[in-house]
């Protein structure tokens, strides 16, 4: 999860307005394959659509709409993350639509207060068959609601946990990318993957992620007029190394910049990475989509 404050591209090249930073943006021509988005947070996409409060969960009737919208283009299936102890719930019951997959843990800002009982419960709800991740976790030098020692001792709790149900693990790593890596290297890599959630950082990194074998999502990030160094770390990442997402509601793709994300916008970060990497969109589209299924098992 990862709040996008800044930007305010519109299609016209002019600033947003209250009322375009409210509107959904359209929907882009559907993909040459069908893809999914490996990242989306459903109920803060829906308190952002107005269709509930905020910290309430996402109502079925929104997450059909919002997957029939993301298929019409091609996204089949939505990884929904559920990284605060009061989405697991939701972000589980949501997996009773077939499209809809969930990744669980407790984003780094808010480990405070975790307990042996949470992690206890949070084990036993990554059971659940259509839970796909341990995610997001990780660390965030940026807010300052957790102290760096804390959120440190968390991620390795997370990574244990990772190992424990043998399911990927999803990394939150903004303005920590050298505490990331060392951390990952001393507790040793979980098997079943890691997955560098929005990643953020340069070419150098791109590579040392891909010597150590961990998969790269890239985000509307990726098409922000300001991101060269992310176009760099993407173009040297090998394609079957690389997933997409949107982090929808946040991280809209440009020339929507400010506005609600979706799935249903995956394709501008596809189409995006086909361009960085001289390959056909049907290429990557069939490379993202085998990647998950190796990852997640679905």
């Amino acid at each position: 999860m990862t709040s996008d404050r800044s930007g305010n591209d519109t299609a016209a090249g002019r600033k947003n307005t209250a009322a375009d930073r409210n509107q959904p943006p359209p929907a882009p021509p559907p993909l040459a394959g069908p893809v999914f988005d490996s990242h989306c947070h459903l109920d803060a996409m829906s308190s952002r659509a107005g269709r509930s409060r905020r910290g309430e969960p996402a109502g079925p009737e929104f997450t059909e709409s919002a997957l029939a919208e993301a298929a019409a283009v091609g996204v089949t299936r939505v990884v929904n993350v559920g990284c605060e102890v009061g989405e697991w719930a939701s972000a589980l019951e949501s997996t009773g639509h077939p499209g809809v997959y969930a990744a669980l843990a407790v984003h780094p800002t808010e480990v405070g207060g975790l307990t042996e009982a949470h992690y206890r419960e949070l084990a036993e709800l990554l059971a659940h068959p259509k839970v796909v991740a341990v995610g997001e976790t990780g660390l965030d030098y940026y807010w300052d609601r957790t102290e760096p020692a804390e959120q440190q001792w968390h991620f390795r709790r997370h990574i244990e946990l990772s190992k424990q149900v043998g399911k990927p693990l999803v990394i939150h790593d903004r303005q920590a990318h050298a505490d990331v890596l060392r951390i990952l290297r001393e507790e040793g890599a979980p098997e079943a993957g890691v997955i560098f959630h929005a990643f953020s950082g340069d070419a150098a990194m791109a590579r040392e992620c891909v010597a150590a074998g961990y998969v790269l999502s890239f985000s509307g990030v990726l098409t922000f007029g300001n991101a060269p160094e992310l176009r760099e770390a993407a173009a040297v990442t090998p394609l079957e190394q690389l997933l997409v997402e949107t982090d929808a509601p946040f991280l809209t793709p440009h020339p929507f910049r400010g506005r609600p994300n979706a799935p249903y916008l995956i394709p501008h970060v596809v189409r995006r990475l086909s361009e960085q990497k001289n390959v056909p969109e049907s290429v990557v589209c069939a490379t993202i989509t085998a990647t998950g299924e190796h990852l997640f098992g679905w």
